[in-house]
């Protein structure tokens, strides 16, 4: 049944961090945990607070606000109230030693707050180690990921072509689409672990919106609503007969996340070149897909799925112009951009329940972005797709 991790979930992950920490092959005294996003991982809750782990085997979580909140939704009984890191000092010694961080996400400025009352002799990287435990899913995640990848092949086979109408915008279809997904289950937010990076749904766009560059990093482009706010889509831009409408939506489920691009023709069929390169994209997913096998190599993967490339797929294949990325998939949970990566230099075996969403797009000059992106687990007799599987470009 989907629920909240329970008690002996969270203990395990904890006690899993502990083992990844101690066969990292450095010494280390503490671990600090900041990060909203793994405090929820190892607690259940998602507040203002610093989960800390000694070496010895303690662990406290200290929370400012809402400590009530915290009490309420952790089964964990390590929570402390505080003011401030000052109050830490009545649980934990003042020297933290050699202390591991999140050093991808904390700001130096929290890092000085810290030091102003513990000592810390090194700072280590935390990110890659929490971030290589979260890439295999327990059961339960995997049930949350499998039931969003259901809904979100519904939202991409039936309620989006029904939201398609002659003369809207872009928002007008952005808005309506997000009200159509969380009156159906979805979550609200998408969450990206790449620093600033802000996202609502996805990438939407009408035509050659989709191509528009974008500090995004991903093959898809969006014109968004303004240079201060990329996102969503254009007031501007109106759909009209023969459009191809791009919708790279990422779609979640109690902090989980699937991830899916489905292209839809309006009011015609498209022409067969573009059909050709979509279909080209398809057949190197379907490619891709068959090699998503429990220890087989993430840059075997992408080396021999670019290899051979269809004619079509020779220019501008994973991105327009100079904006082409350099991986042909990631992994998926409580971020949609999470390890491991499909991509050349990744070494690093896949593992059994890893959860990875698969996207070869390439960008059509006065079309737009075509192509498919699908959410699969990895298991050891092939991958298991989530999120219906890749379709044909879909005539509305």
């Amino acid at each position: 049944m989907i629920g909240s991790p329970t008690k002996k979930v969270l203990e395990d992950r904890i006690a899993k961090l502990f083992d990844a920490l101690r066969t990292s092959g450095k010494p280390y005294d503490t671990a600090v945990i900041i990060s909203k996003v793994n405090q929820y991982y190892f607690t259940g809750t998602m507040q203002d607070a610093i989960l800390i782990l000694r070496r010895e085997g303690t662990v406290a979580f200290f929370v400012r606000k809402s400590y009530d909140r915290a009490i309420l939704e952790s089964p964990l009984e390590i929570i402390y109230k505080i003011t401030s890191y000052r109050d830490i000092l009545s649980v934990l010694p003042q020297d933290f030693g050699i202390t591991y961080l999140e050093t991808e996400i904390v700001p130096v400025a929290t890092l000085e707050r810290l030091r102003k009352h513990f000592t810390c002799s090194d700072i280590l990287p935390l990110d890659k180690i929490i971030s290589r435990i979260r890439s295999v899913k327990s059961e339960e995640e995997l049930e949350i990921i499998t039931e969003s990848g259901r809904q979100h092949q519904y939202v991409s086979e039936k309620i989006i072509p029904g939201l398609l109408r002659e003369g809207m915008s872009e928002i007008d279809f952005a808005a309506e689409l997000y009200c159509s997904m969380l009156k159906l289950g979805h979550h609200g937010v998408s969450r990206f672990s790449m620093f600033q990076m802000e996202m609502i749904i996805g990438q939407v766009g009408f035509g050659e919106s989709s191509i528009y560059p974008t500090n995004f990093d991903g093959p898809g482009g969006m014109r968004g609503l303004s240079p201060a706010v990329p996102l969503l889509g254009s007031r501007d831009r109106h759909l009209k007969h023969g459009d191809i409408v791009f919708a790279d939506i990422g779609y979640g489920l109690m902090g989980y996340h699937s991830d899916k691009t489905q292209v839809y023709s309006f009011g015609k069929a498209p022409e067969a070149y573009v059909s050709e390169t979509h279909n080209a994209c398809k057949s190197v997913l379907e490619k891709a897909a068959g090699l998503l096998i429990a220890g087989n190599i993430p840059s075997d993967i992408y080396l021999e799925s670019m290899k051979d490339l269809p004619a079509s797929l020779s220019k501008n294949f994973m991105g327009y112009g100079q904006d082409g990325v350099k991986f042909l998939g990631h992994g998926v949970g409580l971020y949609i951009d999470e390890m491991p990566v499909i991509a050349n230099g990744n070494p690093i075996p896949l593992e059994e329940n890893m959860v990875i969403a698969l996207e070869p797009k390439c960008g059509i000059t006065g079309v737009g972005m075509v192509g498919v992106e699908e959410t699969y687990v990895v298991k050891k007799s092939g991958a298991v797709c989530l999120t219906g599987g890749a379709q044909e470009i879909i005539i509305v």
